[in-house]
């Protein structure tokens, strides 16, 4: 079981909300972070539950500019329960972590069974030692239901203890120290009454998305029935007060079930009387806990990966918290891909590229997931296609950053905590996410087979995306180039030009080549679709006769520069000013966000040649080998080996790895190339989170896109999966490090091929079914295996 358990050993202020967001439990439509349960929001403790796109928009006023920003809403805390001792009738303190003395304190994180178990003991000033466990869950099985048990055990002495059950409606959105300054109250209208015996309720709604939001918690004690129990409703808080009498040897056990529903819901008449009904015909702690746990095994044999050592421990709990935010209840919401989970509050729970990393995992395990994101992007395209005719251009721009409608939520401007300074923010010039969306259908499609998604919705996204490429590349007669001018890639350090008035680079290689890939697919498409659905998508889209034969040409003439014959990040990159780096990292202990260290020099890092994660070798990551020849051919451009090599070592060495997908990135490009460095890089993307390796940022909430790649890694890198051409590709590269693997995988009607690497052999099973042989192409031989087979692949 050790490899399932993970254990945080005393009680550490400082490590906090590191903790919480690291055992945060949910079930892919809310989620609680594990603080503990008696705590209120401090600077040590940020207690968050949080429901999938529920968003709310709020103006503050920043640096006399009035701002708007959408957030993921905070929602009333559930999990409060505080306790303190009696004595001859007088009540003691509330006990706390922060101020009592404790004899031992831990957590375990169980990942098989998805709960959070905390135990602790601590001297008492009345009753002597006494001694606390309690298990939470948030249900996988029914996802409107979360639970808590607390066992209090005297080991000394008889007491009586006072329980406060409540369900607390006075919460802010406070994870995120640097928001501070704006308003951060999203929840008006606070409610709260009793129903008899034992539940206790409160109602809200968010004050401009008018979200309705109700709880209903049920307390109920067994082993010692309580002396005194009775419903408080208050003005922001429902509370159940509880005395309950302790005898050593006989624990007094609580349990607090609750229901969470909102007005986003289905089948429901109004909020608060499902979430009342929901939690009256909830069943007992141990059978919430049975049915939960079965709801996680049946998860598990779909989607587990099988890695042995300290790396299998760390990918678990990665895919853990992956499927924590996306489960299969995710597939009947509309909802994205939170960049940070429902862990916390950073990037204010916006959608932004970040499904590009995570979806190729559930491709090829819960592909309903996959599609339910891709619809949330399709249902949003009107959006977006508003949003490209308003900068004057054709086709669908979707933004950097998206929430509840699909409109640009990335801010315009940002706090740099190093100078205090409020900036400008550029980063809604990063188009290239609209390259994301399209290689994310196409992925898909690939790995399903759901050509009916691909002919419609896919196809109407990839034709508009299309068009808007086609629309804002400009043609350069000196040289017969088309230019993309004005954007931000992937490595967003560089917004611009030093000392230009205008935000904005041209020519970025990763926006160009992915919008050349994006054109040459979908004219792909066109071509390959039926006739009669080709004439009805282009009715229904409007695209005149004229623009295939112009994405055509776009799609062969998009610039690429270069400079000191590597790949150039952008035009005039290879002219900017070099950095001296063994100076910074002298100075600084951690230069990882370069960017914020310049600017409070005085200095900007538009001036230099340095990235704050990868940028140009994303296209490695995207694009296979073979894949990666054929667009830079397409575009009249040699790419061989040597090219690839020159511009690898170029920018490894220019990178500060500011991102956490930085380090996933590398290490997946030098596998791919076979670098003995790559392993460095791996280890980097796997400690991320667990070591907080960006100086606190896990804490607001964790890394989705970093977790969900680490996994691709051993799921499509090292053993060089792909699926095109109805075909599954395998070309595996060496890692000493990761050199034995097994996963199941789903690929289109095959439910639970096996494949596994061990002692040097690769091998495939493919359970017995009446689907149809698969075909699996190798770098020699292509082979194909039937249903009820096993075939070895390759040897040692």
């Amino acid at each position: 079981m050790a490899e399932w358990i993970w254990e945080y050993e005393g009680y550490d202020p400082a490590a906090e909300r590191l903790r919480e967001a690291l055992c945060t439990l949910g079930n892919g439509r809310f989620a609680t972070r594990g603080a503990v349960p008696e705590s209120n929001a401090s600077l040590v403790h940020c207690p968050g539950t949080y429901v999938a796109g529920c968003y709310n928009r709020l103006e503050s006023t920043v640096g006399g500019r009035r701002v708007e920003n959408e957030d993921l809403v905070n929602l009333p805390d559930w999990l409060r329960l505080r306790f303190r001792s009696h004595a001859g009738g007088a009540a003691g303190p509330w006990f706390s972590a922060d101020t009592e003395r404790l004899l031992d304190h831990r957590h375990l994180l169980d990942l098989r069974r998805g709960t959070l178990t905390r135990r602790f003991r601590y001297q008492d000033e009345v009753a002597g030692v006494l001694g606390v466990e309690q298990v939470r869950l948030v249900h996988m099985g029914d996802p409107y239901l979360a639970a808590l048990r607390t066992v209090f055990t005297a080991e000394d002495l008889p007491v009586e203890l006072e329980v406060e059950s409540s369900i607390d409606g006075a919460v802010i959105n406070g994870n995120v120290h640097r928001y501070r300054f704006l308003n951060r109250k999203h929840l008006i209208g606070v409610h709260t009454g009793a129903v008899e015996p034992g539940t206790g309720w409160l109602s809200c709604r968010t004050s401009t998305s008018d979200i309705g939001v109700a709880m209903a918690a049920r307390t109920v004690v067994t082993g010692q029935p309580p002396v005194v129990s009775e419903l408080r409703p208050g003005r922001q808080r429902a509370v159940h007060r509880l005395v309950i009498p302790v005898e050593p040897g006989r624990p007094a056990v609580v349990d607090k079930t609750v229901a969470l529903h909102t007005s986003r819901d289905t089948a429901i008449g109004s909020p608060l009387q499902a979430a009342l009904d929901r939690v009256a015909t909830a069943q007992d702690f141990d059978a919430l806990l049975e049915s939960h746990t079965a709801a996680w095994a049946r998860l598990w044999r779909r989607a587990d990966i099988q890695v042995p050592g300290e790396a299998g421990r760390i990918l678990r709990l990665h895919l853990f918290h992956v499927l924590q935010t996306l489960s299969p209840h995710t597939a009947d919401l509309d909802v994205g891909v939170p960049a940070r989970g429902l862990h916390g509050e950073a990037y204010r729970g916006h959608v932004f590229w970040d499904e590009l990393f995570v979806l190729p995992y559930l491709d090829l395990h819960l592909p309903e997931i996959s599609r339910a994101v891709l619809n949330y992007r399709y249902r949003r395209l009107p959006r977006a296609c508003r949003a490209a005719a308003e900068a004057g251009r054709s086709g669908a721009m979707y933004p950097w950053q998206s929430g509840s409608d699909g409109r640009e939520e990335s801010q315009v401007l940002h706090l740099n905590p190093r100078s205090g300074r409020w900036l400008p923010d550029n980063s809604r010039l990063q188009h290239h996410v609209g390259s994301a969306v399209a290689y994310n259908v196409w992925r898909y499609c690939e790995a399903t087979g759901d050509t009916e998604f691909l002919h419609t919705k896919g196809a109407e996204m990839l034709v508009q995306i299309a068009r808007f490429w086609a629309s804002t590349a400009v043609l350069d007669h000196g040289s017969g180039r088309f230019r993309i001018l004005g954007v931000m890639g992937p490595d967003e350090y560089h917004d611009g030009y030093p000392d230009a008035v205008r935000p904005g680079l041209d020519d970025n290689t990763y926006t160009n080549v992915t919008a050349a890939w994006v054109l040459s697919t979908t004219l792909d498409l066109l071509r390959r679709l039926p006739a009669w659905r080709r004439e009805e998508l282009m009715d229904r889209v409007g695209v005149a006769d004229e623009e295939p034969a112009e994405w055509e040409e776009i799609s062969r003439r998009l610039r690429v520069p270069y400079h000191q014959d590597v790949i150039s990040q952008f035009d005039g990159y290879g002219d900017l000013a070099e950095l001296d780096w063994d100076a910074y990292r002298a100075r600084y202990d951690d230069i990882r966000r370069l960017d914020r260290i310049l600017e409070a020099e005085g200095d900007t890092v538009n001036r230099y040649q340095a990235s704050k994660q990868a940028d140009v070798l994303m296209l490695g990551y995207l694009f296979s080998p073979a894949e990666l020849r054929d667009l830079f051919h397409r575009l009249g451009y040699a790419m061989d080996d040597e090219v690839w090599r020159r511009t690898l070592d170029y920018y490894l060495r220019r990178t500060s790895h500011g991102s956490t997908l930085s380090g996933l990135v590398h290490g997946w490009v030098l596998a791919r190339a076979k670098r003995a460095e790559a392993w460095t890089y791996c280890r980097q993307a796997l400690e991320e989170d667990i070591a907080d390796l960006q100086g606190g940022t896990t804490g607001e909430g964790i890394h989705l896109g970093a977790m969900a790649g680490t996994l691709d890694l051993v799921q499509r890198c090292l053993p060089g999966l792909e699926t095109r051409e109805d075909s599954l590709w395998l070309d595996p590269v060496p890692l000493r490090e990761l050199s034995e693997y097994g996963f199941s995988l789903r690929y289109r009607a095959h439910w639970g091929i096996d494949v596994r690497l061990s002692s040097g052999q690769l091998w495939m099973g493919v359970p017995d079914s009446d689907g149809a042989p698969i075909r699996v192409a190798l770098p020699d031989r292509t082979v194909t295996i039937a249903p009820g087979e096993t075939c070895t692949l390759l040897r040692a």
